[in-house]
């Protein structure tokens, strides 16, 4: 690996490359996700040699992949290829997707069907080589910036709805397809409603076979769930990292705090590094599992408790945010905001990626193996269903 790698920045440093031109470079040598096949980033080789990969580059000073303006396609469609795409889609989308030319998000949640993702009613009908898109999606982040977004929709109203859902590639630009921003109470607009009419989506854009789109739905999600929870940090990065920075600059900060409510913090967040560590582990081995509800859910209430006791201990200070006009976001241009602002946005971690309560019947049922919840619908046509 460090031949390979060394080979790559040296032929950086001779050719001059931009940071895109690079990603591409190291996509080409198989230095992206090693364990890919060959030819879609990858050499084939075990997922353990990916971390060496990571610290080879940081040291040698190379750039990174956008993940902060494509974490939707980095986290969840690059798997959902792997695992589902044939080798001539990989080779079309995994490549741009990986040096951020294109942007991808999903088009899955509907105003009826949010928590309840299998009732999803936007539909696709066969249409010659085409299927002809109707419907409506909502909750879709960064949709405003996307070229391609992942979709599920139904192919056959006469089945369960579970068994009736397809999944296909869908183009952003494609005539059809509308973009409606949705405020959130910080004043952004990085969700968004999407209204689907009459879109014509190859048939080369569908994943898998007609009628597996569930399954194919259940590796994005699961893949959602590891990237928003189980993305690995240093000790006291991430969510904590405000919280500790406030509580070491000032001991003002610190006479107004619970040093026992910090610790406590602190160990979950340390706990929660070393699980999502083992976790993606887990990930690269064989994909995402239902262990991923968990490390969701303990983000999502580490992120919120942080961000609260943060606002405690700074008072007034935390709250001086005077913008909270409508405006579409770039994730990949950060601006400083203050305690407030975050403290605001981690009310949606308990939403977004699935309900914090869903993540606790994932867990009940397909971690502990608790009885199921009992799903009366789910052996009724899809049409029958009342809505």
């Amino acid at each position: 690996m460090r031949d390979r790698v060394d080979a790559l920045m040296e032929t950086r440093q001779a050719a001059n490359w931009t940071d895109r031109e690079f990603l591409a470079a190291r996509f080409d040598a198989g230095l992206a996700w090693v364990h890919y096949p060959e030819g879609s980033g990858g050499l084939n080789l075990s997922p353990d040699l990916q971390p060496l990969v990571e610290q080879l580059l940081i040291e040698a000073g190379a750039p990174v992949a956008a993940v902060t303006r494509n974490y939707i396609g980095l986290g969840m469609a690059a798997p959902t290829l792997l695992r589902h795409a044939t080798t001539k889609q990989r080779e079309r989308w995994l490549k741009p997707l990986w040096t951020g030319e294109e942007v991808w998000c999903q088009l899955f949640s509907e105003p009826g069907a949010g928590s309840d993702l299998a009732n999803v009613g936007a539909s696709a009908r066969r249409d010659g080589t085409d299927w002809v898109v109707n419907g409506q999606k909502v909750w879709t982040s960064l949709a405003h910036l996307s070229r391609w977004a992942l979709l599920v929709a139904r192919t056959d109203p006469q089945q369960p709805k579970h068994r009736g859902l397809t999944y296909f590639v869908c183009d952003m630009e494609a005539p059809g397809v509308d973009v409606r921003p949705l405020r959130q109470a910080t004043g952004e607009a990085e969700f968004n409603e999407v209204f689907l009419t009459d879109v014509r989506v190859p048939d080369a854009n569908r994943l898998d076979e007609v009628g597996q789109g569930w399954a194919v739905t259940q590796t994005t999600l699961m893949s959602e769930r590891v990237a928003i929870g189980g993305a690995v940090a240093p000790r006291e990065a991430g969510v904590i990292q405000p919280l500790v920075k406030a509580w070491r600059a000032d001991r003002a900060v610190r006479e107004r705090g619970s040093l026992d409510d910090l610790m406590r913090l602190w160990v979950d967040a340390e706990a929660l590094r070393i699980t999502s560590a083992r976790l993606s582990e887990q990930v690269a081995a064989g994909g995402p599992g239902p262990e991923g509800s968990g490390v969701k859910l303990a983000y999502s209430r580490l992120a919120q408790e942080a961000g609260s006791m943060l606002l405690d201990l700074l008072g007034p200070e935390a709250l001086r945010y005077d913008n909270w006009e409508l405006r579409r976001p770039d994730p990949a241009e950060t601006e400083n905001r203050v305690p407030g602002f975050g403290y605001v946005r981690t009310r949606a971690y308990s939403i977004e990626g699935g309900t914090s309560e869903i993540m606790r019947t994932i867990i009940s049922e397909r971690v502990l193996k608790m009885p199921a919840e009992p799903g009366a619908d789910r052996n009724t046509p899809w049409k029958d269903l009342p809505r």
